[in-house]
């Protein structure tokens, strides 16, 4: 048995991150102190927009007349299978109660949080898909108010289709701000005054690190890093379409990590071949992002089984995992970590990244370890509750009292010994935490 690299990575996802953590922070500073004036400052100054900030429903037509009919039809298919798998999601989320002894019920009840900051990203392209995976699983999962924020792009603002698509999905509101002052005016409710509970959505070096700055103040989806896709292919796999759906995913960018991990070296050895070819047929800047990503971070790994082909796997924790080979059942019940597994040859990740319901935003950097990615639970809250009968302070009570004056707080003992001398005054009591 043996595990043999074809081809290994000079770097990792963590390669040449740059600090930006002081940037970040003086900015995240002054827009706290300096509010929805500083945020609006920031727009003109790094993103040369001096129109509106909050997107007016005037806009919002006005973007949905600018979108065609055929992608307004795209969004609104896509909408309805996020909804749907989120709603699905939802229901399968309970609250529950036990009578963990006689007269003592316990439970918990799964809130919604009220206010969530979803980030669409702007910069090269419009990411439709990223507006539809947050809002909608907020709003699948009953928070109240979804406020979006989006770059604004040269003179019309936050692109015409995220705007539509926010809109459909029933963002509530929408800001033209992007970048360090997107993520700050929704974590201090800046031009709302509902700051988010939690912040969600993809987003650049800056926006990750003023959500990882930001997490405790709220909650945030994950640490986010490049995006990144791995392929397990056996023998029956087609080394064109491996090739190809690793290419579609290293086009994300220069750092954006593939790996491919084949039992078939053959199969392994052509997709080899093919990739630079399928590179060098795209579009710049895709090709260059690429070619980048290819020659700097991707591996080819050959496995002499299943079982050290899921091993690797599990190593890498990849965001995304396509399986191409037979006995898909038993890939499913044995792999562990990923962020979104895709099984079979007519599934992919394009598929799940723009249309096919299961959310977008997952994790990265190997914390598919202990983490899942977006979904309705991430916008609940939940909190236990519980109720007693007296008589089952007699139970309560003593243990308590014990434990509490071991523990050396009094003041918690004396907390049961209250209740029991008020309701069993004729009852004696072991309160001591002595043998």
């Amino acid at each position: 048995m043996a595990i043999t690299y074809l081809k290994k990575a000079d770097k990792t996802s963590a390669t040449g991150e740059q600090d930006v953590r002081d940037i970040v922070m003086n900015m995240l500073g002054e827009l706290e102190q300096g509010g929805d004036e500083r945020a609006a400052r920031y727009a003109r100054e790094l993103d040369k927009w001096d129109g509106d900030i909050v997107i007016t429903d005037e806009t919002r037509e006005r973007a949905r007349k600018m979108v065609s009919q055929k992608l307004q039809d795209d969004i609104r298919f896509a909408h309805d299978n996020v909804r749907r798998f989120a709603e699905a999601q939802r229901a399968s989320i309970l609250d529950t109660q036990t009578e963990v002894l006689p007269g003592l019920v316990a439970g918990h009840r799964n809130i919604p949080l009220q206010t969530a900051g979803c980030y669409v990203p702007g910069g090269r392209y419009a990411h439709i898909a990223s507006a539809i995976m947050t809002a909608t699983t907020a709003k699948a999962a009953g928070v109240d108010n979804v406020i979006a924020c989006s770059p604004p792009r040269g003179e019309t603002g936050a692109h015409p289709a995220v705007i539509f698509a926010l809109d459909v999905c029933g963002a509530d509101t929408i800001l033209n701000l992007g970048g360090v002052q997107g993520i700050g005016a929704l974590a201090f409710g800046l031009f709302t005054g509902k700051p988010a509970d939690i912040l969600v959505g993809p987003g650049n070096q800056f926006v990750a690190e003023a959500k990882r700055l930001l997490y405790g103040r709220v909650a945030i989806d994950m640490f986010a890093g490049p995006t990144e896709s791995a392929v397990i292919a056996d023998a029956t796999a087609d080394p064109e379409i491996v090739a190809t759906d690793l290419v579609g995913q290293a086009e994300h960018g220069y750092n954006s990590p593939v790996w491919l991990i084949s039992t078939d070296r053959a199969v392994a050895e052509q997709v080899l071949e093919i990739v630079p070819k399928l590179i060098s047929s795209l579009p710049e800047p895709n090709r260059q992002s690429a070619t980048d990503a290819w020659r700097d971070y991707a591996e080819v790994v050959v496995c002499d089984s299943r079982e050290e082909a899921v091993q690797v796997s599990d190593g890498y924790a990849s965001e995304h995992l396509q399986v191409m080979a037979k006995d898909l059942d038993w890939w499913h019940d044995n792999l562990r970590n990923y962020g979104s597994l895709f099984l079979g040859e007519e599934t992919n990740v394009s598929f799940g990244d723009k249309v096919s319901g299961p959310n977008h935003v997952l994790p990265t950097k190997q914390a598919a370890r202990y983490t899942g990615g977006l979904y309705v639970g991430k916008f609940l809250k939940t909190v236990t509750w519980q109720r007693m009968t007296r008589e089952a302070n007699k139970a309560i009570g003593p243990a308590c009292a014990r434990i509490s004056r071991l523990e050396g707080m009094e003041a918690h003992a004396r907390s049961a010994d209250i209740r029991l001398a008020k309701w069993f005054p004729d009852t004696n009591f072991d309160l001591s935490a002595e043998d």
